[in-house]
């Protein structure tokens, strides 16, 4: 689709835009800032509205996050069927979201409605950050250590909650993990000296791998292990309970990856698309152990995930373990 729009000349105070497949975009201004601009909205991914309008905030959210910025402000983008939505409902979905935003510090300035065949909600989000802690796809170094910040499986686990299998602890984890915002991590990231990073969402972890390994012109090297994906994400993959997403990622990124090739339930673990997922952080090595330290302090959820190389004939190699 884009590859028939016409070439245009590049601004030289845009530091990021699409060609890197980042999470969000970011231009230059003032001295040594720069703004970051995003856009996120989905269809519901749980069935309460409040619980719902939080997930979309902290998912759009963490776009600016993955870029080492600090989000300043939101618009908000409402599709609504017509007729078929109360207002109580759409009420508590925009509460929701406000009170995320307000745990974030971000003001909500308004936004924009439209009549829509299907409910759709989330936010166009600005935010600051400085051009020296500026994360990207493109940083990433032969040598550098993979983080994940958050396990995974909320794609199936989603799809499970939709065919009434999931239970209600389960539901209350799944529904904790995505309002979690992935501030900690970004704060912890800059301040070790990350040298990239990226949200891990509706690619799959492999997915957002490998768009990271092709813009820094590496090889990811990940050790997949259990430990990895929530409970009971890979006995219900194994079991057929997936999201179509996955299937898309699985034909799109497969050719991607090489090595050791795991178990069926945990390729389709690692292709399913998250919603609100982890950051996955590039960190120089020596300061890797800080910043698993710093993590843990922040409560935050990690493992080290794998190292980056040189290029290989591949973007992402698995190594079985």
């Amino acid at each position: 689709m884009l590859s028939g729009l016409p070439a245009r000349r590049r601004d030289r105070r845009v530091l990021v835009d699409q060609s890197t497949l980042d999470d969000a975009g970011v231009f230059a201004f003032g001295r040594g800032e720069a703004l970051v601009q995003t856009v996120d909205f989905f269809t519901p991914v749980v069935d309460d509205p409040y619980d719902y309008g939080q997930i979309a905030a902290a998912n759009a959210l963490s776009d600016v996050y993955a870029m080492g910025g600090r989000p300043l402000t939101a618009l908000t983008v409402l599709c609504v069927p017509e007729g078929r939505i109360g207002p109580e409902v759409l009420r508590e979905i925009l509460r929701g979201g406000l009170d995320k935003m307000r745990e974030a510090g971000v003001s909500v300035l308004g936004g924009h409605s439209v009549t829509d065949p299907e409910l759709k909600f989330g936010y166009s989000v600005t935010g600051v950050v400085q051009r020296r802690h500026l994360l990207s796809n493109a940083g990433t170094r032969p040598g550098d250590r993979i983080v994940l910040t958050k396990p995974l499986g909320t794609g199936v686990l989603a799809t499970a909650l939709k065919q009434g299998r999931l239970g209600a602890a389960q539901t209350r984890r799944l529904t904790r993990l995505m309002v979690t915002l992935n501030r900690g991590a970004a704060e912890a990231a800059v301040e070790f000296g990350a040298h990239g990073a990226t949200d891990v969402t509706g690619f799959g972890l492999l997915g957002h791998a490998a768009q990271m390994a092709d813009a820094s012109g590496v090889t990811l090297r990940l050790r997949p292990a259990r430990r990895w994906f929530l409970p009971g994400v890979l006995e219900l993959a194994a079991a057929g309970v997936v999201p179509g997403g996955l299937r898309r990622n699985r034909e799109f990124f497969g050719p991607a990856v090489g090595g050791d090739a795991p178990s069926e339930p945990v390729l389709l673990g690692l292709h399913d698309p998250q919603t609100s997922g982890g950051l996955l952080i590039a960190c120089p090595a020596k300061r890797t152990p800080g910043l698993l330290a710093a993590l843990r302090r922040r409560r935050v959820w990690a493992v080290e995930a794998g190292e980056a190389q040189a290029r290989t004939a591949h973007a992402i190699e698995l190594v079985a373990t």
